[in-house]
């Protein structure tokens, strides 16, 4: 039985030294690269990136490709400087954090964010 990809949207939201990338629908091996790729080119293309903030309100799942992607983008954060910040996790989403042992990876309770 294939699976049909679900409904995926990425927004990309600029501020001065933020970039927010909404993502609604499901996080998985059919929109993983694409979030990763987004991420990059945020990355590649903003020298002065402080921030970059993945807004989960809109997510509806999250498989082992998404956490992967995940963990790919927190590489490529790191890589640049940037501080990485996955906010409004769904109660599934914060859950497969937990259970992988990376959710300190993009929680920063010690940060506070300033409006872009």
């Amino acid at each position: 039985m294939t699976s049909q990809p679900t409904r995926f949207t990425l927004t990309v939201e600029n501020g001065r030294d933020t970039v927010c990338l909404r993502l609604t629908g499901d996080l998985d091996h059919h929109t993983g690269d694409l979030v990763v790729e987004q991420a990059e080119e945020c990355l590649t293309g903003r020298p002065g990136l402080r921030d970059l903030i993945l807004d989960c309100t809109g997510m509806t799942f999250c498989d082992s490709i998404g956490i992967s992607s995940l963990l790919m983008i927190h590489r490529k954060t790191t890589a640049h400087s940037v501080r990485l910040h996955v906010e409004h996790q769904p109660p599934f989403l914060r859950r497969l954090l937990d259970i992988t042992g990376v959710q300190q990876l993009f929680t920063h309770p010690h940060l506070s964010r300033r409006a872009g």
